[in-house]
């Protein structure tokens, strides 16, 4: 098996090999919301009306950029400074020089084996076009990291 993703720099992963990275938790796509008196971010069930939450991923993946100016794209960057990558995302993990845990797909060989773990979103969330602005603090979730 070709362990790429510990042969490589982020920068230095051709496309292929960084969507691989990604184990389809869903995490990212959380709707999140940030406290205006002190930064600290909370992570809400709902997630973007283009998420899958069977298959956690977009459904409109690209052309998500364009239809949610907001969704923000991982990028070697982004996996190094931002704070709102779960401790768990693959990205964020090698960018911290961290390995990845066993039960990412790339180690286990198996698609589901994220949400065996229980670090998937699957079955745990909301759509945003069931859920009003002025109610998202009704949502608000934690859960544990590895």
């Amino acid at each position: 098996m070709d362990r790429f993703w510990e042969q490589k720099k982020l920068e230095e992963m051709t496309d292929s090999e960084w969507e691989q990275l990604c184990d389809h938790c869903g995490r990212c796509c959380l709707i999140k919301l940030e406290d205006e008196d002190n930064g600290n971010l909370y992570y809400t069930n709902v997630v973007c009306q283009y998420h899958d939450s069977e298959r956690c991923h977009c459904t409109r993946y690209d052309e998500r950029s364009w239809l949610v100016p907001d969704c923000i794209k991982v990028t070697p960057r982004v996996a190094r400074e931002e704070s709102w990558l779960p401790d768990t995302c693959a990205y964020r993990l090698l960018a911290e020089g961290n390995k990845l845990f066993d039960w990412h797909p790339l180690i286990s060989g198996q698609p589901d084996s994220v949400y065996q773990a229980g670090f998937s979103i699957r079955h745990h969330v909301v759509s945003e076009l069931f859920v009003q602005q002025e109610d998202l603090e009704d949502h608000l979730i934690e859960w544990s990291d590895a």
